[in-house]
């Protein structure tokens, strides 16, 4: 199995760290991960009001995932962000940034009025190849 960023000529290239489409060919398994959210082990939510503390405890769990399934973000195919203040999102992608090291999947960002707890900021969801 590959995968394949691709960012073609004929579309507007990618302003932040991602792709416009990622080719991935079979066969290979999948990994779904749902959205995670600032919750530690115990499921207590951290970083109340901070953002990039919920990021980086977000992007933890993400990595113990992908961690646990044998793989981790360089197979990551595709990734969808929801922020509850998109003011805030520069906090989010330098911590992306940190986990992500050159990893490039496509994404998507999306502001959205309320997450399942009025604590969370925000909650990534996550496809990558396994």
């Amino acid at each position: 199995m590959s995968v394949v960023l691709s960012n073609p000529a004929s579309v507007a290239q990618p302003d932040g760290q991602f792709s416009q489409a990622v080719l991935v060919n079979m066969p290979a398994n999948l990994l779904f991960i749902s959205g995670q959210v600032p919750r530690d082990l115990d499921g207590k939510t951290v970083g109340k009001g901070n953002m990039t503390t919920q990021a980086e405890q977000v992007f933890r769990n993400l990595s113990a995932i992908l961690q646990a399934h044998g793989t981790d973000f360089t197979r990551a195919i595709k990734a969808t962000i929801f922020v509850t203040d998109m003011s805030l999102a520069e906090e989010v992608v330098a911590v992306r940034k940190r986990f992500y090291g050159n990893s490039a999947p496509a994404s998507t960002f999306v502001e959205v009025r309320a997450l399942g707890d009025s604590d969370w900021m925000l909650e990534i969801e996550l496809i990558a190849a396994i």
